[in-house]
C-alpha cells in the first residue's frame, strides 16, 4: 500500500468522498476513481460498465470494480446522462491500476447542472480526508 505522500492525486481534477474523480471536460465531466482507490482495492480483474444514456444521480451506483480482494461499488459524483464509456476496459481492467487518470477513465457524463462538479472535494481537501481515515 502507498503512503500518502506516494500518492499521484492531480489538482486538475475534483474528489468525492467515496474515492472517484471528476474531470471537467468542457460540458462533458470524466469520471475514473483516484489513484488511493485503487491502491486499495489491488490488481482490478473486472469492471462492470453502464450502458450509454443510462441516467443517473450524483452518488448513484452506476458500476462496479472487481478486484482479488474485494467488489467495490462505483458512485457518480455528478447527476447526469452517461454518454461514453471506456471500452478499453473490457478487455484491459488493470489499466485503472496503471494509468487511473488517463487510459484508466471509467464513463464520460453530460451533467445535468453543470456547476455541480464545484461541490467537490479539490486534492488538498481530498488528501485531508484521508488523512482522517488512517
Amino acid at each position: 500500500m502507498k503512503e500518502l505522500e506516494e500518492l499521484f492525486l492531480p489538482d486538475d481534477v475534483q474528489y468525492t468522498e467515496t474515492h472517484e474523480w471528476a474531470r471537467d471536460d468542457s460540458g462533458s465531466v470524466t469520471v475514473g476513481i483516484t489513484d488511493y482507490a485503487q491502491d486499495q482495492l489491488g490488481d482490478i480483474v473486472f469492471v462492470e460498465l453502464p450502458e450509454v444514456g443510462d441516467i443517473f444521480e450524483e452518488g448513484e451506483e452506476f458500476g462496479t470494480l472487481e478486484s482479488v480482494k474485494a467488489v467495490s461499488e462505483i458512485c457518480m459524483p455528478v447527476s447526469g446522462e452517461i454518454t461514453a464509456i471506456n471500452e478499453l476496459l473490457e478487455e484491459a481492467p488493470e489499466l485503472v491500476n496503471q494509468e487511473p487518470y488517463n487510459n484508466g477513465w471509467i464513463i464520460k457524463v453530460k451533467p445535468d447542472n453543470p456547476d455541480e462538479i464545484n461541490n467537490l472535494m479539490t486534492s488538498e481537501e481530498y488528501v485531508e480526508m484521508l488523512k482522517g481515515e488512517e
